[in-house]
C-alpha cells in the first residue's frame, strides 16, 4: 500500500512519552481467522503530529517457525508532514466481524485507451452496502510510487455516515489477464470511519514493467480491465 510498518522508535522519540491515541477492538475476531490470513488494516489515527495505523497479520508466518500467529505492526502513512493536533480523548474503534450474512459487490471498469491515459483517473461510482465507492487510478504512479500503477478506493459521502460508524471491508483488486486468465490480484482488509480519511491506497499496485509486457495479458492493445470485488465483513454497529 506504500506505507511503512514501523519495527521501532528512535531514541528522540523515547524520551518522551504519549497517551494512548487508538484503541482498536475486536469483537468476534476468529472470523479473520476463518477468511484466511489476509492483512487487516484500522483507519487512521493522529499521534505525535502524524498520522499512523495499526495493521494485524490473523495467522502471520515467520522462517524457522512453525505455528502461525497474530502479528501486529504500527503503521506510518508516508504522506505525513507534521500537524498540530490539539490534546483530544482516546480514538475507540470498535468493530463487530460477521460470520455469515456478508455484504458483497463486484465493480468491473473497463479502459479502451489505457495507453492514451496520463493523469489520474476516476472510475465510475458503484454501489456496495447501499454506499457510493470509486477507483482513482494513476496510470504512471502516484509520487510514492517507484515506476508502478498507483490505485485508490475512496469511499465517497463518508460525512453522510451517522457519526463515529465505521465499517470493515475486504477487497479485492484484479487486473484482468484477457489472454490466459492468469490475473494480477491484490487483496486486503481495510476500516472506513467517518472520523478517518476517506480512501486506502497501492501506491506501487503492479510495476509499470509487469503490467505492459505483452506476454502478460494484461494489456490487449489499449483494453485493460480492472476488477473490484468488495464484501463488507465487520462494522461498528452489532445490529
Amino acid at each position: 500500500m506504500g506505507n511503512t510498518c514501523v519495527a521501532s522508535a528512535s531514541p528522540a522519540l523515547l524520551r518522551k512519552t504519549h497517551d494512548p491515541a487508538l484503541k482498536w477492538k475486536f469483537y468476534g475476531f476468529s472470523a479473520l481467522l476463518d477468511r484466511g490470513a489476509v492483512t487487516a488494516n484500522s483507519a487512521l489515527f493522529h499521534c505525535c503530529g502524524y498520522s499512523w495505523f495499526l495493521q494485524v497479520i490473523p495467522m502471520h508466518k515467520r522462517s524457522g517457525v512453525e505455528i502461525p500467529y497474530v502479528a501486529l505492526c504500527l503503521c506510518l502513512c508516508p504522506q505525513n508532514k507534521p500537524i498540530v493536533i490539539p490534546k483530544k480523548p482516546i480514538t475507540v474503534q470498535n468493530i463487530f466481524l460477521q460470520k455469515k450474512g456478508f455484504i458483497k459487490g463486484t465493480y468491473t471498469w473497463t479502459m479502451n485507451n489505457f495507453l492514451d491515459m496520463k493523469l489520474p483517473v476516476l472510475s465510475p461510482a458503484f454501489d456496495v452496502g447501499g454506499q457510493k465507492w470509486h477507483i482513482n487510478m494513476h496510470p504512471l504512479g502516484d509520487k510514492y510510487s517507484t515506476n508502478s500503477l498507483s490505485l485508490y478506493l475512496h469511499l465517497h459521502g463518508r460525512k453522510k455516515l451517522p457519526l463515529g460508524s465505521g465499517m470493515m471491508i475486504e477487497l479485492t483488486l484484479s487486473i484482468l489477464d484477457q489472454k490466459h486468465g492468469k490475473h494480477y490480484i491484490v487483496t486486503g482488509r481495510f476500516v472506513f470511519a467517518t472520523k478517518a480519511k476517506s480512501g486506502w491506497e497501492w501506491s506501487n499496485f503492479v510495476p509499470l514493467k509487469t503490467l505492459m509486457d505483452p506476454s502478460r495479458g494484461y494489456l490487449v492493445g489499449s483494453n485493460c480491465i480492472l476488477k473490484a470485488d468488495a464484501t463488507i465483513i465487520g462494522s461498528s454497529n452489532d445490529g
